[in-house]
């Protein structure tokens, strides 16, 4: 199941590998659909009829970039206690032409299952039997887990993604065909849990562990297993009769199939936990309609109740923010998709999905006793169309331009406190650079490269390309601490690193003093200026693997198998063997890895186009003039890796615009570090869309 969670990320290489490494984020939701969508305007809002609604999902379904996105979609609309619009699209199995019903239909509700297991642990919270501000294992027991804060991680941060856990999501064998396995929440807790990192409460991560860890607190609070809980304290007082967490009876035959972003299917599949409370839950949309009606009415559902009505306002209060029109998370819920020049409103609360082959969201506006699901199963970016268009069409208010209060414009000088770079908590691969340029900030990706940000607020900026907003939190020394901002990733933050403190042998005035720097900044080498860096010795083979795979977050292999047999022992191997499974490394002609062996420029190419060639077809790269010798097998990789800027500033085109590559020299300590330092921040994408334009406009 090659089905990446992780789609529009900076460049195609980190895509690859972060599809690589597979579910790496099966439950976190996906990031905005485009690199650039232009604000629309305001208009006067339609009243949300079942006319007006049904209208609008006809001409929304009719557009052929929504066509695109589509096997199969279901919506349901609630408001003021009333189903407005229910309607299916599409297919629910394409072979068979079993068309998608929002009341049969059962789809994955992925990180949907989140805002369930809230609810659980918020009744429990009403009845006294969970503490939201006691440590959580007050109710699961001792867990042996490293905190050297002194702060324990409490119910309140497992529900507000607070914890300060180091990521640890879904592994790749948690999705798999061994429907026998019985895997307990408990036993999977115990075997994966991470440690804390963060002092808990300072930083928000969008975090998997911690709703499974909810989960845990919800079966020992509530002294029964976790989905046996859920069926007779939530499904069943709401008369979700179709909803559940073991993938068997109804539930299993009246699946949806999967598909990928090609629309080819996928297998049917189990996960591990066997019940997974922050993404388990299978429903329908009919069913998901009952829990929104009776939530929008403070928690009840004609003689039951699932919640008090301060709970439901409890729930529906976002608890962080790094600035008001960029809020994170209540008790259950998340923030929406920031709009252009109007943020996230906090009026609106929602919860995304997503797991192999299905997507979800839902979102409630309370004050307008109104829910929107919608649920599909075709890996796309159906929700990130829909959300903006459903807005701006009934409810344009909330997409208005955001009004801001005066403030003093901070000078150069003070802008360099927010200046550095900041790495993704979630991923590490995934860094903004900050930098002050002409009096200006500036920020820069290797999604959308290099643009302006203007300042709008005392910690807040307006992405001049994007329209949507940047905020940053400042430390107790008045430093950045922390950013957040709409494509990297929205549902996290990024944290600033140290400044990087070059070596002994690589000062500041050095050639590769940027990328050395950076690394250090970032933590993939030692930030200590005393030590010296040695920037012309050659990086082994191993070590090359073991780099490129850390800074794009990617663990070592787990098979004790390995491919080669002088990697037995070797430090790196899990990391090769890895590389292996990536179809980065073949080996040798002599069956070997030679993991010792100083790597060579063109080698080192040629790993990296192993990973890029299925996106970036050879023939883009066939204009790239090429100087000095390279051996034939490695002329494709060094042509991309001169396209794409993946090299430092000692190679240099000559007067015909050819590059020498000096492809057969060993590959220094300094030139991976700008390589490194290309793939974190060269723009790929953009660059291979000029490369296409060109190639194009040759053709013709």
């Amino acid at each position: 199941m090659n089905v990446s969670m992780f789609r529009n990320r900076p460049a195609f290489w980190m895509r690859t590998v972060l599809a690589a490494a597979l579910i790496l984020s099966l439950m976190a939701p996906a990031v905005q659909a485009s690199a650039v969508s232009p604000a629309p305007a305001s208009g006067q809002a339609k009243p949300l009829t079942t006319e007006n609604a049904a209208a609008f999902l006809q001409q929304f379904f009719s557009l052929e970039e929504v066509k695109e996105q589509l096997t199969g979609a279901v919506i349901i609309v609630v408001k003021d206690g009333e189903t407005v619009i229910e309607e299916g699209f599409g297919y629910a199995d394409k072979a068979g032409k079993t068309a998608v019903d929002p009341d049969e239909t059962v789809f994955r509700m992925a990180s949907v299952s989140k805002t369930f297991t809230a609810v659980a642990a918020m009744q429990l919270a009403e009845q006294g039997k969970i503490d939201l501000k006691a440590d959580f294992q007050t109710y699961t027991g001792p867990i042996e887990f490293e905190n050297p804060f002194g702060v324990p991680v409490t119910v309140e941060h497992l529900l507000t993604h607070t914890t300060g856990f180091r990521i640890q999501d879904p592994q790749p064998e948690d999705i798999n065909d061994n429907f026998e396995a019985m895997v307990p929440i408990e036993d999977y807790v115990l075997q994966h849990m991470p440690p804390v990192v963060r002092e808990p409460g300072t930083s928000y991560m969008y975090d998997n562990f911690a709703s499974l860890l909810l989960g845990l607190v919800v079966e020992k609070a509530g002294g029964e297993p976790y989905e046996d809980y859920m069926e007779k304290h939530v499904f069943a007082p709401l008369d979700m009769d179709k909803s559940g967490f073991l993938l068997e009876g109804k539930l299993k035959e009246d699946l949806a199939t999967a598909y990928d972003a090609t629309g080819k299917a996928l297998d049917l599949y189990t996960v591990t936990p066997t019940v997974m409370p922050h993404g388990g839950m299978l429903s329908t949309a009919d069913d998901i309609g009952k829990f929104m009606t009776a939530f929008l009415n403070g928690g009840a559902a004609g003689d039951n109740r699932i919640l008090a009505e301060s709970t439901v306002d409890a729930m529906e209060e976002y608890r962080s923010s790094i600035h008001p029109l960029l809020p994170n998370t209540t008790y259950g819920f998340e923030a929406p998709f920031q709009l252009p020049g109007a943020g996230s409103s906090s009026k609106i609360i929602t919860k995304a999905g997503d797991l192999v082959g299905f997507s979800s969201y839902m979102f409630l506006i309370p004050e307008q006793k109104t829910g929107v699901f919608i649920g599909y199963n075709q890996q796309s970016v159906l929700r990130e169309l829909f959300y903006p268009a459903f807005i701006q069409t009934f409810f344009p208010q909330y997409a208005a331009p955001a009004k801001l209060d005066a403030f003093q414009p901070l000078s150069a000088e003070a802008l360099d406190a927010f200046t550095g770079y900041y790495a993704d908590l979630r991923l590490k691969s995934l860094v903004s650079t900050v930098a002050v340029k002409e009096g200006a900030l500036s920020i820069s990706d290797a999604l959308l490269g290099t643009r302006q940000l203007s300042q709008v607020d005392d910690n807040l900026f307006i992405d001049e390309l994007t329209g949507k907003f940047t905020g940053f939190a400042l430390a107790a020394d008045g430093q950045g601490a922390y950013l957040k901002e709409p494509y990297l990733n929205p549902y996290g933050y990024g944290q600033k690193g140290p400044d990087g403190l070059g070596y002994a042998d690589v000062t500041a005035s050095h050639p590769y003093a940027t990328p050395v720097m950076m690394l250090q900044s970032l933590g993939y080498l030692p930030n200590d200026a005393a030590l010296s860096f040695q920037p012309e010795a050659g990086i082994t083979r191993a070590e090359y693997v073991r780099l490129m795979l850390e800074s794009s977050s990617i663990k070592e292999s787990k098979t004790e198998k390995l491919a080669f047999p002088d990697l037995q022992g070797h430090p790196d191997a899990a990391y090769v063997q890895m590389a292996v499974q990536l179809g980065m490394v073949q080996g040798t002609a002599g069956g070997e890895f030679q993991p010792d062996r100083v790597i060579s420029r063109q080698e080192a190419a040629v790993m990296v186009w192993r990973l890029l060639s299925a996106q970036y077809p050879d023939e883009l790269f066939q204009n790239v003039k090429l100087a000095g010798s390279t051996d034939q097998w490695a002329v494709p990789a060094v042509k991309m890796a001169v396209a794409l800027g993946l090299y430092g500033p000692d190679i240099k085109a000559d007067a015909n615009g050819a590059v020498d590559y000096k492809s057969r020299e060993a590959l220094s300590k300094k030139e991976n570090a700008a390589i490194l330092y290309a793939l974190f921040t060269n723009p790929v994408d953009r660059i291979v869309a000029g490369l296409a334009e060109k190639t194009g406009e040759a053709g013709n």
